[in-house]
């Protein structure tokens, strides 16, 4: 097993690069149950660090599973509303948010999608207030993983729990750089390679991107005044945080009406428990108008079905092939891990922050320049070593931006 001081320095990377944690702040933590001894080891660092408070969500994949099985549909269609008034206090005290997630991509493989959806949809609804303050950045927020048993062995099937669990707990270690001596500054000189690219596509402005590979042919537009992030973050208060560990991307977000074209998936998406995988999504003028999966397909549908804007896109991110997620060979059935492993869209929600003037824009504004509204925001991968992406500029010029799954930009500064 990985062993104490590492576990500590994982810590304190989530900590201090994550959520950035200041003195006084109040921090909330979504942890599995059986993560236990890792979030009694951030609980104390947070502390150290000068936590006013600790407050501890915990879940739990059986005692998920058992009430999916066995609850009424009243009860599966309710979200409670002292949870609710749970995350907007310490929203609105601005604590930081850090989401430990650990769940097993076939938990609930063998309910039906109909159950799921409307739980989902159901607190996707109740939650509106307190995803303003993430997906507005007026908060910090950060996502990282750990491994569970039954995680660990959908990736190393031919290994014991416990092999299987050391084998993901390594794997996780030297992705997210907390092998190396100083993780912290590891991330500080990521970041900054990141914000380069970031800087350099700020800088081109293209109208459109086309993207080639198997399977997918797509244009898409790009509203006007769209801005590419990546990386660090910056929250209402100027704390600079990372809303993911790992990190390899940068994005920005579509015109909800100027996607055109069919795209393939090229990594399985877990999503809600269940697993779909090798889909298709056809749109046109931004909207999904014919999909098919060679597993999970109903589960897709009633993801796209999930509201007006789930049949829309709301990110676009950029993935060189060889980061080293895409390069350790695994499929991680985690978004998290996989959507840094390929080039990515996402169905649903835009982040406001991906427009100039967006945070303070109304939602009427928001559409009128082209950003999509959703209760999801569901990232799926569609990058692969065959990827090639082309910008168009204003002027109509088309240049490579990718060619064979990597950057044909200089992104480097060199």
């Amino acid at each position: 097993m990985v062993n104490q001081k590492t576990q500590e320095k994982y810590a304190e990377l989530a900590l201090r690069t994550g959520v950035n944690l200041q003195k006084g702040q109040a921090l909330m933590i979504n942890a599995p149950l059986e993560g236990a001894d890792f979030t009694k080891i951030v609980a104390h660092k947070a502390y150290e660090l000068g936590a006013k408070d600790v407050h501890i969500n915990w879940v739990d994949d059986e005692l998920t599973l058992l009430k999916y099985e066995n609850a009424p549909d009243e009860v599966i269609e309710h979200f409670p509303e002292w949870r609710v008034k749970l995350h907007d206090t310490f929203a609105e005290d601005g604590a930081a948010i850090l989401h430990i997630r650990s769940t097993n991509p076939d938990l609930l493989q063998n309910i039906d999608p109909s159950r799921v959806a409307k739980a989902n949809k159901a607190a996707a609804e109740a939650m509106i207030n307190f995803r303003n303050y993430t997906m507005n950045d007026k908060i910090p927020w950060s996502i990282i993983s750990i491994p569970s048993g039954d995680w660990a062995q959908k990736i190393f099937p031919d290994k014991s729990k416990e092999d299987a669990v050391e084998s993901l707990w390594e794997a996780i270690v030297n992705i997210v750089r907390v092998d190396q001596e100083d993780p912290i500054a590891a991330w500080d000189k990521h970041n900054a390679t990141l914000k380069t690219a970031r800087l350099v596509l700020n800088g081109k402005n293209y109208q459109k991107l086309i993207f080639n590979a198997p399977g997918t042919d797509l244009e898409m537009e790009l509203p006007q005044g769209h801005i590419w992030k990546g990386g660090s973050a910056e929250a209402e208060t100027g704390v600079t945080f990372n809303p993911n560990i790992p990190t390899e991307e940068v994005f920005s977000m579509p015109h909800k009406y100027g996607v055109n074209g069919t795209v393939a998936s090229t990594k399985p998406l877990n999503y809600g428990g269940s697993l779909i995988d090798n889909f298709s999504l056809t749109f046109k003028d931004g909207k999904v108008v014919d999909f098919k999966a060679e597993k999970g397909e109903e589960v897709l549908k009633h993801l796209l079905d999930s509201d007006e804007g789930a049949r829309r896109l709301g990110e676009i991110a950029l993935v060189p092939d060889e980061s080293p997620i895409s390069q350790s060979g695994l499929v991680f059935y985690n978004t998290l891990f996989d959507e840094n492993a390929s080039c990515h869209i996402a169905l649903g929600k835009a982040y406001p922050t991906n427009l100039e003037g967006g945070s303070k824009m109304s939602a009427e504004e928001l559409d009128k320049h082209g950003v999509n509204d959703s209760l999801i925001h569901v990232d799926f991968m569609i990058g692969s070593a065959d990827m090639n992406i082309d910008g168009v500029k204003a002027d109509g010029t088309t240049e490579a931006v990718f060619r064979n799954g990597t950057w044909a930009l200089n992104v480097k500064g060199e």
